[in-house]
């Protein structure tokens, strides 16, 4: 299954098991009223947000296959990066937990397995 919801559920699962704080992030809007909307959210901010061993802010956007990034959501990360966080655009949980690795924050051998 590679819908986003699938791969968002598996993201959290693995950070979770990796003992990484993180949570989903939704945003966005419903009708309250015929004329009143409910806003929640920021725009383009990632599907999930956490927090890395020492602080370091971690933003995961999550894309289907064929996932394309909005101009916000592509503004966020790289608001996140400039300002010292990790940034990630993943389509998968080992993608997450490729990236994880290269920079260090996990290093144990595989305990997730999807």
């Amino acid at each position: 299954m590679n819908t986003e919801a699938h791969i968002k559920s598996s993201c959290l699962k693995y950070l979770a098991k990796q003992g990484i704080t993180a949570w989903n992030n939704p945003s966005g809007a419903v009708r309250i009223a015929p004329e009143r909307w409910l806003h929640f959210g920021k725009k383009g901010s990632s599907d999930i947000l956490g927090i890395l061993p020492k602080g370091r802010f971690l933003a995961v956007e999550v894309k289907a296959p064929r996932g394309r990034l909005t101009p916000e959501q592509k503004q966020f990360l790289d608001d996140v990066q400039k300002l010292g966080g990790l940034a990630v655009v993943v389509r998968s949980w080992k993608e997450l937990d490729h990236v994880l690795r290269e920079t260090g924050y996990v290093t144990a051998g595989p305990l997730f397995e999807g």
